[in-house]
């Protein structure tokens, strides 16, 4: 998958309710489910170009959005970071053979998942 298409997938994902119907609709059937404009446009009775003009918009609005709030890139970032706190925490397990140490590694990895949300 390309990397704008899982980029614009991501911040549909965000703040795709900040959208019209129809630019949320347009995005998603461009983006998610890989249609062309042309299958978009086609069964709405308008040009591909009314749903380029449409889904441009859309895109712009989430684009600023994600400028303004950074909120995508701060979900990237903890996530990312859960996953190496994660791989840590396995290399730290599997060299400590202390099993009173299980219910703690257990409930760092709980821990570690209601932070990596991906």
């Amino acid at each position: 998958m390309e990397k704008r298409t899982v980029e614009m997938a991501l911040l549909l994902d965000f703040y795709g309710e900040l959208l019209t119907e129809k630019q949320k609709e347009y995005l998603d059937l461009y983006y998610n489910e890989d249609f062309s404009l042309a299958e978009i446009a086609r069964p709405r009775g308008i040009t591909p170009q009314g749903v380029r003009d449409l889904t441009r918009r859309g895109e712009g609005i989430l684009r600023d959005t994600e400028t303004k709030t950074g909120l995508l890139a701060r979900f990237t970032q903890i996530s990312g970071t859960a996953g190496e706190i994660r791989e840590k925490l396995q290399r730290i397990e599997a060299r400590t053979g202390d099993e009173t140490l299980t219910p703690l590694f257990q409930e760092i990895y709980r821990d570690l998942e209601t932070l990596d949300l991906g």
